[in-house]
């Protein structure tokens, strides 16, 4: 959670000072308002000697000649212009951040050769630069080594460094300042799913989760918070049995949007929100076990949702509810072999508890579908480990009832590079989850444990049209990227916002 740069536009002109930070096309060639810049020309000097072409992604650097009043100039390689989309954008954007080091004042000349420009390519380098600079550093007393050295006291009195400065110069500063309004949006969403994900369990209960998420109110989100007392009455025992072995009570947080039209039906986004996961009696092995802070990515996920459409004033009704519990062992936990009694009536046998993820969204999603009716539900978790060993952690899973929704979800994914790949269900992977002494239990065999999962959670939400998806290998401990090099990666927020822009808006 280090203090992000502050973003600004305006046209091209000279920089004063800092660092200035140009692109080259592929084969190092520079824009006419790069090149008009007197101390560029020492950078494209070096352009041979440091072997940059302008590869994508790739850079160079000198600092800036004697008499000159900037201090450092570097150049990011565009790579083709052509091939230039939003989601390229925001990976330079990620590339600048990666090279601002300790700079405070920072001048981005955004012109390449043959580049039709737009604002959305400012917006979207915006958005790259403050999701990468991300770093969830709060409980680090020592910033750096330089501050454990008796010379930096006075760096110390002097407090923490000053976030960057960054001043994009494009075409039009006026349209790239109305594109990046929405994009801040959902950066902003992403950047508290991934606090939220990162934050330790001590720190972060399903009572303080619960707390994080009325802060939303101030975006005019109505939200609402329901306590075990009302969650039994409701008839939540399945969701409820994951809770009883820990002295946290559980809370289910209801969360909506309406952007949309009054008549129109909400859609509905339901989250995981597991805030530590022990595996009950069914006990995790210790290696990694600390990992388990994270197993409500998919909480995190409609959160970092709600927020940036609510402050991007989406026009769309949408409903996020999201259900919050830790589970721990004590001498009320549940145990292998217990059956519960689920808010749709249906009974589980538990055999495995440490396959809770399923038990609580049974309940949250019927309760969304029986209260809301939504036009489609859909719901993220970090369900299983089975997901990564059939997708690695570079794509999540998708399950659906729906062929339209499933296609919408792949196509917000391509976009959006949060990828999906759809997985399947069907009656023969059903039946493995049959249980001689209740309606079901909530494993079924050795493998297919991904798909076994989601047909539990089909049983669940009647015929509306809906989509499960395993976010396990993606929302946290994902491989680092141009855009992201935090522990929780927010995975979802970008993706569903995508969904709701493209397809559910007035």
């Amino acid at each position: 959670m280090t203090s992000s740069p502050s973003i600004s536009f305006a046209k091209f002109a000279a920089p004063k000072k800092g660092s200035v930070f140009v692109f080259a096309a592929d084969g190092g060639g520079l824009g006419e308002a790069a090149k008009a810049c007197d101390p560029v020309d020492a950078l494209a000097r070096a352009f041979p000697v440091a072997d940059f072409s302008g590869k994508f992604a790739s850079s160079a650097e000198v600092l800036a000649p004697e008499g000159t009043p900037v201090d450092r100039l570097v150049a990011i390689g565009a790579g083709k212009v052509s091939n230039l989309d939003d989601n390229a954008w925001l990976k330079l954007g990620g590339a600048v951040a990666a090279s601002l080091r300790k700079a405070t004042e920072v001048a981005v000349i955004l012109d390449l050769p043959e580049l039709q420009p737009d604002g959305r390519q400012a917006a979207s380098l915006a958005a790259g630069i403050l999701l990468r600079s991300y770093s969830f550093d709060k409980y680090k007393t020592r910033k750096d080594k330089e501050e454990s050295q008796p010379d930096a006291k006075d760096a110390r009195k002097a407090g923490a460094a000053k976030p960057a400065k960054v001043i994009i110069h494009c075409a039009d500063p006026a349209a790239a300042k109305k594109a990046f309004a929405g994009e801040e949006a959902v950066v902003d969403g992403v950047l508290l799913a991934r606090d939220l994900v990162n934050e330790p369990a001590n720190a972060l209960g399903p009572v303080e989760f619960a707390e994080r998420v009325k802060a939303l109110e101030q975006l005019g989100v109505e939200v609402e918070i329901l306590a075990e007392k009302e969650m039994k009455k409701l008839g939540m025992g399945s969701l409820l049995g994951v809770a009883q072995g820990s002295p946290r009570g559980a809370r289910l947080a209801v969360m909506r949007w309406n952007g949309g039209k009054a008549k129109d039906a909400p859609v509905a986004f339901i989250g995981k929100g597991v805030t530590f996961d022990t595996g009950g009696n069914s006990m995790k092995p210790a290696s990694g076990m600390e990992d388990m802070k994270g197993d409500m990515g998919g909480a995190a996920a409609v959160t970092g949702l709600m927020h940036a459409l609510a402050a991007r004033k989406a026009k769309a009704n949408v409903v996020g509810v999201i259900g919050l519990v830790e589970n721990a062992v004590d001498g009320h936990a549940q145990r292998p072999g217990d059956i519960v009694t689920s808010m749709s009536g249906q009974t589980i046998e538990v055999l495995n508890t440490d396959a809770e993820g399923r038990l609580v969204l049974a309940d949250v999603l019927w309760y969304a579908n029986d209260r809301f009716k939504p036009k489609f539900m859909v719901n993220l978790a970090t369900l299983t480990g089975a997901v990564m060993v059939a997708l690695g952690q570079h794509y999540a899973g998708l399950f659906s009832n729906n062929d339209e929704l499933a296609g919408r979800l792949f196509g917000a994914g391509q976009a959006s590079q949060e990828r999906l790949w759809r997985m399947p269900l069907g009656p023969e992977y059903d039946k493995l989850i049959d249980s001689k002494n209740a309606d079901m239990k909530n494993i079924g065999g050795r493998y297919g444990g991904a798909i076994i999962a989601a047909q539990f959670l089909q049983r669940f939400v009647k015929d509306t049209p809906w989509a499960h998806l395993d976010i396990a290998g993606t929302a946290m401990g994902a491989p680092s990227s141009e855009i992201n090099q935090s522990w929780g990666s927010g995975f979802g927020v970008r993706l569903l916002d995508r969904l709701v822009r493209d397809h559910y808006e007035g």
